[in-house]
């Protein structure tokens, strides 16, 4: 039998389940497809960095299936379009992929099933847990964390799966080496893609450094390799699958200790847990102003250029917020305390449509996935998982609190002359949000 299996964000060969699954083909064609340009909230393409940390994800999978007796063919185009032709041109028996959250992602697989004249397998592999091992089905899924977390933060997670010793050959195709980026890593986060990278990132944070015993308590810090365990981009693009980080951690705290800070970590994979799951069930609402059943805000989310430009350019009235938007677009990274203080000040200061925000990090984040960027971006607007209804940071006691002497704003050169609030200028007469 041939077969098709077609990478999305699993970028790696261990741990693997739909991968493993084709180990019975006779040939394998193993195929990547780029994502898609799809121009939404007045962003479009994708951010320097966050690409050329993708290619070099690319380029580290096709260097580790060489020595599996594979390759990679990586195509641009659309899965419904491309991958029947593969199918036609290479006499494919049966196509298989990973099952990943969201809305666009659904309807290509729809839209894939329906063009195939083969059958296409869609395996779990992505997540902490299998949706059968859930103690609810999807359909009662809870709407927010905390009963989320006690339902399912006993259950056990599966071991990692090794990586196969070999698999079945390719059929001759026009396989080419990955082009790499013309950008290079920023000095303040010097990280490469690539399951080599990520495995060497986790074992740094957790063996070599022990950072992981003190991680509750830094993971607030604004520069990435001072705290936080900066492992999310390897977990977006598959690089790392979080069956891998928990079993690392278990691993330290049988062989060397167990606190609050060890369990911070297996938490906040949770949060990932929960925003992939939750992504299944809310399907295009994800991407909603306000869900059918959501909170509406107390004022009117609008959408005014010039504020907007302000925000992404780190040009605002608010030296901190600045800072934190210069870092992301050179380095493609802020910390989890700088995403909720910049979302506040686009949502809470500046009145801006949520998703506007959540678009500009989708370009531009190393760890951009779907469904942990537009549900923590709903979370802190108050239209999604927050029993509080939103949150509103104070601007100013974040600063004192996080960067006390002003270092990180001068870093990123985050004082910038202010600018008149409004201009009478037609051309800029905000527009209001629709849904």
């Amino acid at each position: 039998m041939r077969k098709l299996y077609w990478f999305q964000n699993d970028l790696r060969v261990q741990d693997n389940p739909g991968l493993l699954a084709q180990q019975d083909a006779e040939r394998l064609l193993l195929v990547y497809l780029f994502p898609v340009n799809r121009p939404w909230c007045n962003v479009t393409g994708m951010g320097a960095q966050r690409e050329r940390f993708l290619r070099e994800s690319l380029q580290s999978l096709q260097r580790e299936l060489g020595a599996l007796g594979q390759n990679l063919l990586v195509l641009h185009g659309s899965a419904e379009l491309v991958i029947p032709e593969l199918v036609r041109d290479y006499g494919i028996d049966e196509v298989a992929t990973t099952l990943t959250p969201g809305y666009y992602e659904r309807r290509t697989r729809a839209a894939l099933r329906s063009r195939l004249p083969v059958p296409l397998r869609v395996h779990e592999g992505n997540n902490l847990f299998r949706e059968d091992a859930l103690p609810f089905a999807l359909a009662d899924l809870p709407g927010q964390f905390t009963p989320f977390r006690k339902a399912v933060e006993a259950l056990p997670v599966a071991a990692p799966q090794p990586a196969p010793t070999r698999l079945p050959r390719p059929p001759a195709a026009g396989f080419e080496i990955v082009p790499g980026a013309d950008e290079k890593p920023h000095t303040a986060l010097p990280i490469r893609g690539g399951t080599p990278s990520g495995q060497r990132r986790l074992r740094q944070f957790i063996f070599d450094e022990r950072s992981i015993e003190r991680y509750k308590h830094t993971r607030n810090c604004l520069n990435p390799l001072e705290g936080s365990s900066t492992l999310s981009p390897w977990l977006a693009t598959g690089a790392l699958s979080p069956r891998e980080v928990v079993a690392a951690v278990r691993r330290f705290e049988d062989e060397q200790v167990a606190n609050e800070s060890t369990y911070w970590l297996v938490f906040e994979l949770l949060w990932r847990e929960f925003f992939h799951w939750r992504a299944y069930q809310d399907d295009v609402a994800l991407f909603r102003l306000r869900p059918a059943g959501g909170r509406k805000r107390l004022h009117n989310c609008t959408f005014e250029p010039r504020s907007f430009a302000r925000w992404c350019s780190g040009s605002t009235d608010f030296p901190l917020v600045n800072a934190l938007m210069r870092q992301l677009v050179a380095t493609g990274w802020m910390s989890n305390r700088g995403r909720q203080i910049a979302a506040s000040c686009l949502v809470n200061e500046l009145d801006i449509d949520w998703r506007y925000g959540a678009a500009f990090f989708e370009k531009h984040l190393l760890d951009f996935d779907v469904a942990s960027n537009y549900g923590n971006w709903q979370y802190l607007a108050g239209v999604g998982a927050d029993p509080r209804g939103g949150r509103h940071f104070n601007l100013a006691k974040q600063a004192s609190e996080y960067d006390p002497e002003g270092h990180f704003v001068e870093k990123w050169q985050g004082r910038q002359p202010q600018q008149p609030k409004y201009v009478t200028d037609a051309a800029d007469w905000p527009i209001v949000g629709t849904e």
